[in-house]
């Protein structure tokens, strides 16, 4: 027993050295030592495995925010997609590497005949009733012998395929959770700007009203009524705009969530605060973002199942050995097939030669091949798309702070800009388009400010997402179905 398991060692390592086809190696590409774009004050590097990255959403300090990617990440349909296609994955795979072992059949019969026969004169016959009964069973066993490594080049293939189908999963996963939180981001934008476009609404009417008194009391002119009307219908066909947009955001951040349109306007329509962005974030060198981003390992890991299949269109173009072997017994009694039925044995060996197939063989490794180069180029536009994600993300981070700075100081002057306008009017020193000039100065500058605090948060988020923040988290249904470590 000692010297057959021995002798199949053996055998085994003398076939595992005849897989034929090139032998995958990383593809190699440029990685520089850092941004050409500097991070700006307040980035730290916490190396490739950071917690903080890990559960960026958290630095934000935000409880519902933190419970929306909670439900995103147990309800959500695209990760249910992506699980189910990783279990996909493995079952091939499974089925993949059994083509590497023996298969055994079973099978049994059973057949009775009858038969009819008359002796003797035609005017006296005699009749006789004969049956005959027949028993089988077999055991057929066969293996092709992976002589060229064809089908360990296949398990390869498989095997790649999988890893690329987990780190899809992945990639789900990280843009999911920076959808979840730029959707949520919106909301409270939108709610602010609303909040910006009610409060100068009824600064507005107060104008209105002020023109229409001194019209009254022919300190002013029509005309002057008729520009604050104008102005503060203006500002009222603004918020109806502004109250689809919040809808809009919430039914989206609902069906990430994986809950129907409407379900968040109880817990998320009361406006508040948006979330306060830290003073600091994580940052990332190129190398460690290149590592941890799961859709250029998902890129690489194409380019080694591809190349796997080299190696299978390659060993199609030698010799397939194939073993077979039966066991089986017959019997004319069910009762004695396994104690006295007659045995026959069967082992047999099966060589196939490919001769001439047109050049189809060959073809098909050509192709193969140009296969490979078109998933190393992906592989490369993969890294490159990362790169200029992270540089338009680190250029974005400042300067939309620069910007949102320069706002929040015209918006100050701004508001004095009005009350001294409307002071003066109501003063008789100015005319009326002063206010009105003021005015809408200020409407338009809160507005643009409402939005920059909300690219501050979104433009994180979207530098987050970039550097791959996220993608080692995994809800327990999704470890489970999965089998996901």
């Amino acid at each position: 027993m000692r010297c057959f398991r021995v002798g199949t060692l053996v055998a085994a390592a003398a076939l595992s050295a005849c897989a034929v086809g090139p032998d995958y190696h990383p593809p190699e590409f440029p990685v520089p030592a850092s941004w050409s774009s500097p991070p700006g004050v307040g980035a730290r590097d916490e190396g490739g495995d950071s917690a903080t990255l890990a559960s960026w959403w958290q630095s934000f300090n935000d409880p519902q925010l933190n419970q929306l990617i909670e439900r995103a990440l147990s309800d959500n349909r695209s990760v249910r997609q992506a699980v189910a296609s990783v279990v996909e994955a493995r079952a091939r795979r499974g089925i993949t590497a059994a083509g590497l072992f023996p298969s055994l059949d079973g099978s049994a019969s059973a057949s009775r005949s009858d038969s009819d026969t008359t002796q003797g004169l035609s005017e006296n016959p005699a009749s006789f009733s004969t049956s005959r009964e027949s028993y089988s069973a077999s055991i057929d066993a066969g293996w092709e012998i992976d002589l060229f490594g064809g089908q360990r080049r296949s398990l390869e293939s498989s095997t790649a395929q999988l890893v690329a189908t987990e780190a899809e999963l992945r990639d789900v996963l990280v843009t999911l959770l920076g959808d979840v939180a730029l959707s949520y981001v919106e909301v409270r934008t939108t709610q602010a700007r609303l909040a910006f476009a009610e409060r100068n609404l009824a600064s507005q009417r107060e104008v209105l009203d002020i023109a229409g008194w001194r019209a009254t009391a022919g300190l002013a002119t029509t005309l002057d009524v008729e520009q604050a009307r104008s102005s503060y219908a203006q500002t009222r066909a603004t918020l109806p705009s502004l109250e689809s947009a919040i809808q809009a955001a919430l039914n989206r951040l609902a069906v990430l969530t994986g809950q129907q349109p409407g379900a968040l306007q109880r817990s998320l329509g009361e406006p508040k605060p948006l979330p306060v962005v830290p003073l600091e974030f994580v940052s990332s060198v190129p190398a460690d973002v290149v590592r941890r981003r799961p859709d250029v390992r998902a890129a690489e890991r194409r380019v080694a199942a591809q190349t796997a299949q080299v190696g299978v269109a390659t060993a199609a173009l030698y010799p397939s050995l194939t073993l077979s072997g039966s066991v089986g017994v017959t019997s004319s009694s069910g009762s004695k097939l396994l104690s006295d039925g007659l045995q026959t044995n069967r082992l047999g060996v099966g060589l196939s030669i490919p001769i001439f197939r047109g050049g189809a063989l060959r073809q098909n490794i050509k192709a193969q091949n140009a296969l490979v180069d078109q998933a190393i180029a992906s592989y490369e536009a993969t890294v490159l798309g990362v790169f200029e994600e992270v540089e338009n993300g680190l250029t974005q981070w400042v300067n939309e702070q620069t910007r949102r700075t320069a706002l929040a100081e015209s918006a100050s002057s701004a508001r004095i800009a009005r009350e001294l306008a409307l002071a003066q009017y109501n003063a008789g020193l100015v005319d009326f388009q002063t206010v009105l000039t003021a005015d809408r100065q200020l409407i338009s500058t809160e507005d643009a400010l409402a939005v920059s605090d909300g690219e501050v948060a979104s433009n994180l988020i979207r530098l987050y997402k970039a550097f791959g923040g996220g993608w080692s988290v995994f809800p327990a249904s999704t470890t489970a179905a999965a089998g996901t470590p």
